[in-house]
């Protein structure tokens, strides 16, 4: 199952770590779609935080950093 952590700002100034996974996708492919989703109007992202399940909603977000391996810290 690929995985990815996203470090996404909000447009609050906040920051949070979220994991993306997708068992059926590389992590290219992962990437490209969290970004176009997030990117498009009415766009949500699930992801987990921890031990929960969060959504997030594009017009929420900031900026974006992706890792592979982890958040960069």
């Amino acid at each position: 199952m690929a995985s990815i952590v996203l470090r996404v700002r909000l447009i609050g100034g906040d920051l949070l770590d979220v994991t993306f996974q997708d068992p059926n996708a590389d992590e290219t492919t992962m990437v490209d779609w969290a970004i176009s989703t997030l990117s498009a109007e009415g766009g949500a992202l699930r992801c987990r935080h921890g031990d929960r399940l969060v959504v997030l909603y594009g017009r929420g977000v900031a900026a974006m950093e992706l890792s592979p391996r982890g958040a960069v810290v």
